[in-house]
């Protein structure tokens, strides 16, 4: 009896976490950093499979002191980064967090980032769910030849 309520359980609780949210990741990863940098950024694909658009209010990382959400904009020849609120997925279409963009940047860094490591990223959206994914990090280069 313990075993079929155990796998009941199971069932019900996996499909429960994958219809709380229709956004998935790709190509997820964290850029290395020399030793003693404080900052590195977090970039990926978000893909919105849902009929809604969802909103990005926030994001955390045990493996940072203060995560922002972050945007770059060209101001005549100066690009310049800067905090924003939210950052939209619309339905059924997706945003793309990269260099140059939209990017989760992280500040205070626990330890430094070395290639082939990894860390995880919470994201909170504005109707009060939140869903983690795992960026490994990688060298700048490396993260940016991705290949679709």
């Amino acid at each position: 009896m313990k075993i079929k309520t155990l796998v009941l359980s199971t069932l019900l609780c996996s499909s429960f976490a994958q219809a709380s949210s229709d956004i998935m990741t790709h190509h997820a990863y964290a850029r290395a950093t020399p030793p003693n940098a404080p900052t590195s950024a977090v970039f990926v694909t978000l893909m919105n499979k849902g009929a809604e658009d969802r909103i990005i209010i926030s994001a955390t990382t045990p493996a940072a002191g203060n995560v922002e959400l972050h945007d770059v904009l060209k101001d005549g020849d100066v690009m310049k980064m800067r905090q924003i609120e939210t950052i939209d997925i619309p339905a059924n279409g997706q945003v793309e967090l990269k260099p140059g963009s939209f990017h989760i940047m992280l500040f205070d860094l626990k330890k430094p980032f070395v290639d082939g490591d990894s860390i995880d990223v919470e994201l909170t959206f504005k109707n009060g769910e939140k869903q983690t994914f795992n960026a490994p990090i990688k060298k700048v280069m490396a993260g940016m030849k991705h290949h679709h």
